[in-house]
Formats: structure tokens, C-alpha cells, sequence
């Protein structure tokens, strides 16, 4: 299987919008339930994320990354080196969190953003660098709705969870969306990355 190409998505005229989420093979997004990424898959996200320009999030994805990995960049005891490194490449790169309710952010890397989501990713995609990459589950929906996302890494993980939150949960899509496959890999743990493109 050829290597799942991480590297600048960077298209001619906008950067783009990247998604990437670890999901169960039902469909569900929720992390306590489909679990996090193993060893054999921890390249993967450490390279996602280190070549981003932007990582962006609503509150609730941003609550969970946010002190957590900036803490272990900083503290490395009692870390694996796996966890490290993940922490080092999030901790490198800027982010943008959205929230109305949010006071502030302390993390020198981040910026609060209260305006519509949709106008700040706009203005992000015209600037130049490196491609923009979303997490979480609500946020993504509503920007996947608004047609902004270009692409699309789901890690299918070999787990049905039975329950759980789901991508585009009461937010309906103005037609259905074609995506096509671009690249796909197998990790020894069973999991599959699948890589997407709008049509």
C-alpha cells in the first residue's frame, strides 16, 4: 500500500479547507467511544497536523486539545514518545478557535474568533500558506453544509460503537455531496484512512 500523502494541500488560487476525523465503522465521532489513534496510525495525525497552517475548532474540540497537548509540549515527564511529538506539532501551530462564550484563550497560539465561521474561513482560504485543518463535529458540519470543506481524511476505526454523535446531525444539506476517493491507507491495527475530494 503506498503511503497516504500528508503534504501541502495547498490548490493554485485558495488554500484549502481540510477535515479530518477518527470515526467508528457505524459512523459515530464521539472519541470516548471509538477511541483514539494507536501507534501504528500516530505518524499519521503528528504529520496532519504539522504540516497545517491553521488548525481551527468550535469550543468543545478546542476545550479538549487546549491545555492539554500545549501541557505536554512543555512537560514531557512521564510521556511516551508518541504523545510527545503529537504535542510538539499541535503546539507549533496556530489555531483558531470559534465561540461566543469563550472569555479568552490562553495559549499563545490561539486566537478566539466570535464572527460567523464562514467569513473568517473565507478570508483565511484567500490568504496564502499552508491548508487549514478542522476538527471536532459541529463546526465542520455547518462549514461542510456551506460547501467550504475540500477535503476529507475519515479514519474508520474497526469499532461499532452502537451510539453515539454523528457527522451532519440535524443540519440538512442543501443536495447530496459526491466525494471522490484520492488515496486510502491501512494501519496495523485494522483502522483505514480514507482521503477524500469534492467532485
Amino acid at each position: 500500500m503506498k503511503k497516504l500523502d500528508t503534504q501541502n494541500f495547498k490548490c493554485d488560487e485558495m488554500r484549502n479547507l481540510v477535515y479530518a476525523i477518527n470515526l467508528s465503522i457505524d459512523g459515530c465521532c464521539d472519541h470516548r467511544k471509538v477511541g483514539g489513534p494507536d501507534d501504528s496510525m500516530l505518524d499519521f495525525w503528528i504529520n496532519l497536523v504539522r504540516d497545517a497552517g491553521v488548525l481551527a475548532y468550535g469550543r468543545i474540540t478546542y476545550e479538549l486539545m487546549v491545555p492539554y497537548w500545549p501541557d505536554i509540549a512543555k512537560n514531557h515527564s512521564g510521556q511516551d514518545k508518541g504523545d510527545i511529538d503529537f504535542a510538539e506539532a499541535f503546539d507549533s501551530v496556530d489555531k483558531i478557535v470559534f465561540s461566543q462564550s469563550l472569555n479568552g484563550v490562553e495559549d499563545k497560539r490561539s486566537r478566539l474568533v466570535r464572527t460567523k465561521p464562514e467569513d473568517e474561513i473565507l478570508k483565511l482560504k484567500q490568504q496564502p500558506g499552508k491548508y487549514i485543518l478542522l476538527g471536532g463535529v459541529a463546526l465542520p458540519s455547518q462549514l461542510i453544509a456551506l460547501g467550504l470543506v475540500d477535503e476529507y481524511y475519515f479514519v474508520v476505526h474497526p469499532v461499532i460503537a452502537g451510539e453515539g454523535r454523528r457527522l451532519m446531525e440535524g443540519i440538512p444539506l442543501q443536495e447530496r455531496l459526491k466525494l471522490k476517493l484520492v488515496d486510502s491507507k491501512v494501519f496495523k491495527s485494522g483502522s483505514v484512512a480514507l482521503r477524500y475530494m469534492k467532485n
